[in-house]
């Protein structure tokens, strides 16, 4: 049986990330309420190279001439969507304030697996990159849409056109309220639900399903 009270469960949701099966743990956020897990850094180099081509084939005909992605989990896959589409240059989001981003243009999010705001960062030395050119933006699993949003936002800022939003997974539907438009724009690899208790066990919240 479950314990309600800790965030690790031993119950686990399977699910297919275009044509890969994976394993993700069901982890409590509260004691009726759960999500299933997907550490990108954790799966592997084979699934990072797997999902970069999977999602370049999505990205490529919207002609993207930069891809950008949030630290962390974000890092991985902006790279190995650059290398799938044959580019060299990707622009990171930082959310570490470091002392070279002291002047950096800045966006306040929030995320469903992290506790308080957090702020993404864009070095100022990196808008030349993004002004005026057609540019995707790129995530691991989108949930509440607070980070993807910021990361738009972002690059709008900064003269950027975001022509696409690449993510491996999409989670629940709250991000679709919170990207408004813009929730048009996302290509996905695959779903995965929000869970909730039922007699000891962790069951998808049917609303959650796309």
């Amino acid at each position: 049986m479950t314990n309600a009270l800790s965030p690790v469960t031993d119950q686990s949701w399977s699910v297919d990330v275009a044509g890969l099966t994976v394993e993700l743990p069901i982890v409590a956020i509260k004691p009726d309420f759960a999500i299933s897990l997907m550490m990108v850094i954790d799966l592997g180099v084979r699934f990072g190279a797997h999902v970069g081509a999977r999602l370049a084939e999505k990205l490529a005909p919207l002609e993207p001439e930069i891809v950008v992605g949030a630290a962390t989990l974000g890092i991985p896959v902006a790279i190995e969507v650059t290398r799938a589409l044959g580019l060299d240059d990707y622009v990171v989001l930082q959310k570490s304030p470091k002392l070279h981003l002291a002047d950096a243009l800045s966006q306040t999010i929030a995320s469903i697996t992290s506790k308080g705001e957090q702020r993404l960062l864009l070095d100022r030395r990196s808008l030349p990159l993004l002004a005026g050119r057609r540019v995707v933006v790129v995530d691991d699993v989108v949930a509440s849409g607070s980070s993807l949003k910021g990361s738009i936002d972002l690059v709008r800022a900064a003269g950027g056109n975001v022509v696409g939003v690449g993510v491996i997974l999409t989670e629940a539907r709250d991000w679709q309220e919170k990207l408004g438009e813009d929730a048009r724009l996302i290509r996905s690899l695959a779903h995965i639900p929000q869970f909730t208790q039922t007699d000891g066990s962790w069951t998808p919240i049917p609303h959650t399903f796309l």
